[in-house]
C-alpha cells in the first residue's frame, strides 16, 4: 500500500516555541495574551480559544527577552478550540532588529 505524502504550502520553516514565546494580541474587540505555539520569519501559530474571521488584522505585542516587538498580522485560518494561523504583515521599523534577534535565537539549536 502506497504511503501518502503531504506538502507543505509553507515557503518558510517554522520552529516550535516550547521555551515559551507569549503575544498580547487584539483584532477589533477581541483580545488575549497567548502562547505562540510555532513561528517564522511570516507567520505564527497562536493557542487561544477565541476566534477570529480569516482576513481579519490581528496587532501583536510580543512579549521576550529581546525587548518590545510590536506587529500586525492577518488571519489565515482558525483552529476552533486551538487557535489561529497568523501571517505578517509589517513589523514596526524601530523593531525589526529585535524580530531578527528573536527569530534567529528560536533558529538557533538547543
Amino acid at each position: 500500500m502506497k504511503q501518502q505524502v503531504l506538502h507543505s504550502r509553507r515557503k518558510h520553516k517554522r520552529v516550535d516555541t516550547p521555551q515559551g514565546v507569549w503575544a498580547l494580541w487584539r483584532s477589533g474587540s477581541v483580545e488575549d495574551t497567548s502562547r505562540v505555539k510555532d513561528l517564522s520569519a511570516r507567520g505564527l501559530f497562536i493557542e487561544t480559544l477565541k476566534v477570529c474571521p480569516v482576513d481579519a488584522s490581528v496587532d501583536l505585542h510580543f512579549l521576550v527577552e529581546e525587548g518590545e516587538i510590536k506587529a500586525n498580522a492577518i488571519v489565515r485560518y482558525v483552529k476552533t478550540g486551538s487557535g489561529l494561523g497568523l501571517q505578517f504583515k509589517t513589523v514596526r521599523t524601530e523593531d525589526r532588529t529585535r524580530f531578527a534577534t528573536m527569530i534567529k535565537r528560536l533558529f538557533r539549536p538547543q
